[in-house]
């Protein structure tokens, strides 16, 4: 976890605090103040994870989110993005958009540099317990150790925390697992109060599953499941 971490944040308290806390963890960061301005820097250096506010001025944090997603060779930079607590929606669009987690404002110091590090070790791998497993339901193969999935030979295109919660789901298929065991495993936090997050995931995730999405079944009051079919 040695690569930079840009911080796009136009409060100078916040980025202070921000940049404070996750180079007393021993992670390099970078800040900028503006969407525009963290564009202009993803252009010319390499950073490991984005720590992105959404209230900026000028290009806000979800039109960043936006354009890096479209960017073939920055789109699989993690975006962790700061809220405030009356942007349910936004987080909920960013979610949709491919930002990897959220943490709400005011935030604790700690708890966004735990949340900083599940999301390096997701993206790094080093959470990953892929063994090689190849999973058939029906059409859908999802190749672990590859990180591919594919339906009917087509590859799937699915963001890290996608592909991570469809094999989570998959390789624990016939058990229901609850949306804070989904978050422990998948988000590498326990955090209850983000059981949302995994419903706004799940539903990304079938809609790119789109014929195969009966395959993740919801079962009302507990969690998700992944149904058994034959390979």
């Amino acid at each position: 976890m040695s690569g930079k971490i840009l911080v796009v944040e136009d409060d100078p308290d916040i980025q202070e605090l921000v940049c404070y806390n996750l180079q007393q963890a021993g992670l390099e960061t970078i800040a900028v103040e503006g969407g525009e301005a963290a564009i202009d820097r993803l252009e010319v250096e390499t950073v490991e994870m984005i720590v992105l506010d959404l209230m900026l001025p000028g290009m806000d944090g979800l039109e960043v989110c936006r354009w890096l997603k479209q960017q073939p060779q920055l789109r699989e930079i993690p975006v962790l993005m700061l809220t405030a607590r009356a942007e349910e929606v936004d987080r909920i669009v960013g979610l949709e958009l491919g930002a990897d987690d959220y943490v709400v404002k005011p935030f604790s110091p700690r708890e966004l540099v735990l949340r900083v590090r599940a999301v390096l070790r997701r993206a790094e791998g080093r959470d990953d317990d892929a063994d090689g497993d190849r999973i058939q339901a029906g059409p859908l193969l999802i190749d672990a150790e590859g990180h591919q999935v594919f339906m009917d030979g087509k590859l799937l295109e699915l963001t890290t925390i996608e592909f991570k919660l469809l094999k989570t789901l998959a390789q624990r298929r016939g058990r229901v697992q609850t949306r804070d065991e989904l978050l422990n495993v998948v988000w590498g936090y326990e955090y209850g109060g983000y059981a949302r997050t995994v419903d706004t995931h799940v539903r990304r995730l079938r809609e790119k599953l789109d014929a195969a999405s009966s395959l993740v079944e919801t079962v009302r009051g507990v969690g998700y499941r992944f149904k058994r079919v034959p390979g």
